[in-house]
């Protein structure tokens, strides 16, 4: 019952994630102001420490090792590479084409990250 409510959290977290990376992300090709308003630099940080918070739960009530499981160390290292590439999208990018690149890029790690999830193999598709 727990691990079921804690995947559900989970699953919420990632889409509002994914919604409120999509919005920054238009905000920022359209050079809007509103990319800097201070709850824009707040809820993000809130959603995602819940949605990690989820993650660590599912792991403890499931009595899941992530040592142990290749595809949940492919989801952290993916999850490193999806947080250094947000930044590069939404502030560090020295260019708006370094920014969008990274945008994409961010992007498609973020959707492998969620395939990896829903097939628990590090190379989604893969036999």
């Amino acid at each position: 019952m727990y691990y079921t409510a804690l995947k559900h959290l989970h699953l919420l977290t990632v889409a509002i994630t994914l919604g409120l990376f999509l919005l920054r992300g238009a905000w920022m090709l359209a050079d809007s102001p509103r990319l800097g308003a201070r709850w824009v630099r707040i809820v993000p940080h809130i959603n995602d420490t819940v949605l990690l918070a989820a993650a660590i739960g599912m792991l403890g009530v499931g009595g899941l090792n992530p040592l142990q499981q290749p595809w949940i160390m492919a989801k952290i290292g993916g999850l490193l590479a999806y947080i250094g590439l947000g930044t590069v999208a939404l502030k560090r990018g020295r260019t708006k084409a370094i920014r969008v690149a990274a945008l994409i890029a961010a992007l498609a790690v973020l959707a492998w990250i969620i395939a990896v999830a829903f097939t628990k193999q590090v190379i989604p598709g893969a036999i």
